[in-house]
């Protein structure tokens, strides 16, 4: 979950721990306001690996990345 000040264009990725981007959850223009989203990677993802992985959120000037652990 996010909360953002202004609208803009926010930008939601997965990556793994060698930078290589596993997917774009949001990459779209969103009004001010709260947003709250589930990772569900077996509905998106085939053959995503348990282990440590790392979400970017990115919405206009603001850039957040943050380690999350994928279990099975």
């Amino acid at each position: 979950s996010w909360q953002s000040s202004v609208g803009s264009r926010q930008t939601l990725k997965i990556s793994d721990v060698l930078g290589n981007e596993v997917a774009t959850l949001v990459n779209e223009y969103r009004d001010a306001g709260s947003y709250e989203l589930d990772f569900r990677p077996a509905s998106s993802i085939k053959n995503l690996a348990s282990g440590i992985y790392f979400y970017s959120l990115q919405a206009g000037s603001f850039v957040e990345t943050k380690k999350l652990i994928f279990l099975k």
